[in-house]
């Protein structure tokens, strides 16, 4: 197999993984029951005039499953993190308390899990979706070696294996949501 087919199957790997650690982030970003400081991770805060993750203006712990709570470095950020928290829209109702901000998670509903489920299907499908745009531009990558003077059996060999990184990586989507589903669901 040559250089260029080589490269081009290993880039292909590369973008796919990242497709998959994009949708594992995200999933982190939809909550499933208890409490966790990732909940937070969409929030950013404004500290002296940039946007700074609410992580590095305060200390995010979890005491209970049903409690955050954030101990800011500097006391005077308390209104500012507080006002960030609702402006986000994490469906999250802060509490000051002149020391720490306290949010009670609130358990999920019925509606607002089947709401969490479908907002899981999508981020999965758009994993796929960013997985069948990385091999459409391997395939015409390999079609244009092949153009090019490759040998037509290696660019079919080549595009079979692509196509078989596509189906591990479409497997390995589902199965990421089948686990979170099945997170979101539990009561």
């Amino acid at each position: 197999m040559t250089e260029e087919i080589e490269f081009i199957l290993d880039s292909t790997e590369e973008s796919m993984n990242g497709s998959i650690a994009h949708l594992e982030k995200e999933f982190l970003n939809i909550r499933a029951g208890k409490a966790s400081p990732a909940m937070l991770g969409s929030v950013f805060v404004d500290y002296y005039g940039s946007a700074t993750p609410l992580s590095q203006v305060s200390k995010i712990s979890v005491p209970d499953a049903r409690t955050i709570t954030l101990q800011p470095f500097e006391k005077n950020m308390l209104h500012v993190i507080e006002k960030a928290i609702m402006i986000a829209n994490i469906g999250f109702n802060p509490m000051n308390n002149g020391d720490m901000i306290i949010i009670s998670v609130p358990p999920l509903t019925e509606e607002r899990r089947r709401d969490l489920a479908k907002q899981a299907k999508s981020e999965a499908e758009d994993a796929k979706i960013g997985v069948r745009n990385v091999r459409k531009d391997a395939n015409t990558d390999i079609k244009k070696l092949e153009k090019e003077g490759t040998s037509e059996d290696v660019c079919k060999s080549a595009e079979e294996q692509v196509q078989n990184l596509t189906n591990t990586y479409i497997r390995k989507i589902d199965e990421l949501l089948v686990a979170k589903e099945a997170e979101i669901m539990k009561v």
